[in-house]
């Protein structure tokens, strides 16, 4: 069990790579809290784990609203008596389009939902991770963070300001036990927002499209992601900080 009794805290958790994030900890031991917005899905995701033996309970909260992320950090200290790790997971994108067809409330909701969430999960897990003597942030960003292509311009930057984010803060908060790390996913067919990403329906030309930029062979899945945030929540990751992951089959090569 590599995060045997550890507190941990996947955002998104409802579907997709957030869901698989946390089946996948659940497996090795930890005491996950399921959070979604959508209480059905994050709720069914929770029963599922528990069905299988893991342990998780779920957490209603919107990332984009401080008092929803306090309360989410309580939550978990109240539930597990401490915070271990914490992986900010719900994600959105805009449509792929021409940047200056991407409206102003899009763009508001892409940052918001990808960025804005990171900064208020750093300000209200950090004093429990301090009390708790460290911890660890996990972040999936994207290879569009790094390697990005028209399309999703906005959605593009967004991830690129969590990849430099995670590394500020990695710098920042070293000095008390506290790691943040990032894992950039190549593109996934089988999650929510595949369509949003292609432009539209995934039919057979979007799909070779994609596929053909992965030198690999096929798309990552939702356990491919998820086994790099469990190599970085455990403690075989202690001295890694400030680094990405790229699960992406050589894609940003």
């Amino acid at each position: 069990m590599r995060v045997q009794n550890k507190s941990i805290i996947v955002t998104g958790a409802g579907g997709g790579i957030g869901e698989g994030i946390a089946r996948r900890l659940a497996e090795e031991g930890a005491l996950v809290v399921v959070n979604d917005i959508d209480a059905v899905k994050g709720q069914a995701v929770t029963q599922a784990i528990v069905a299988a033996g893991g342990q998780a309970s779920f957490f209603q909260a919107d990332v984009t609203r401080s008092a929803d992320m306090q309360a989410l950090v309580a939550a978990a200290v109240e539930r597990h008596g401490k915070l271990d790790v914490m992986v900010n997971n719900a994600g959105w994108t805009h449509r792929n389009r021409p940047a200056l067809e991407v409206s102003e409330d899009e763009f508001d909701r892409c940052y918001a939902i990808n960025v804005k969430s990171i900064y208020l999960a750093t300000i209200h897990a950090v004093p429990a991770f301090r009390a708790n003597g460290g911890g660890s942030f996990i972040n999936i960003a994207s290879t569009a963070g790094i390697r990005p292509r028209p399309g999703l311009a906005w959605y593009n930057g967004s991830k690129g300001a969590v990849i430099t984010t995670s590394k500020s803060l990695a710098a920042e908060f070293g000095p008390e036990n506290i790691r943040v790390n990032c894992i950039n996913p190549v593109f996934n067919p089988d999650t929510g927002l595949a369509a949003e990403f292609a432009g539209g329906p995934l039919d057979e030309a979007r799909r070779a499209k994609f596929l053909a930029t992965i030198p690999l062979g096929r798309f990552s899945t939702a356990l491919d992601v998820a086994n790099a945030a469990l190599y970085l929540a455990s403690d075989e990751a202690a001295f890694i900080s400030g680094v990405c992951i790229e699960v992406d089959g050589a894609r940003c090569v």
